[in-house]
């Protein structure tokens, strides 16, 4: 288990009917997709419109425990921060915790690949880009 650091990004999830499946809680593509949301608005929030025009990140690899079902109606925290960074690769976590309970529904480790866009190779994550991320 992950524990949430006090300057992790947050973001409140309401679930709704298009992320419920045929077992009637979320679907394990929902997560992803929130995932994605969660790890692009901090992302957004840590650097500058020109970081973000010289820099995109390409997912290399998800990994997901599935701890609780979420179902229609609950209302759940994501909580974000980038773990590590070494070369072109970093590390970034989600945390998504139930608000009534605080148990933690599902974790996730995901790791993105930084890419300069002109060339859409992965690039060696610069110091500038490091202390953006917090590290």
């Amino acid at each position: 288990m992950f524990t949430i650091p006090s300057h992790a990004f947050q973001v409140p999830i309401h679930i709704g009917e298009s992320d419920i499946d045929a077992l009637n809680h979320v679907n394990n593509t929902v997560y992803l997709r929130w995932v994605q949301d969660v790890a692009t608005a901090h992302w957004e929030t840590l650097t500058t419109a020109t970081q973000r025009q010289q820099y995109w990140w390409v997912v290399r690899r998800h990994e997901i425990d599935y701890l609780r079902p979420c179902i229609l109606g609950d209302t759940i925290t994501a909580y974000t921060w980038v773990h590590s960074a070494q070369g072109k690769a970093s590390d970034r976590i989600v945390v998504f915790q139930h608000n009534e309970t605080g148990k933690t529904i599902a974790q996730v480790k995901t790791t993105w690949i930084l890419v300069d866009p002109a060339t859409q190779r992965g690039t060696t994550i610069p110091e500038e880009l490091l202390r953006s991320l917090g590290l």
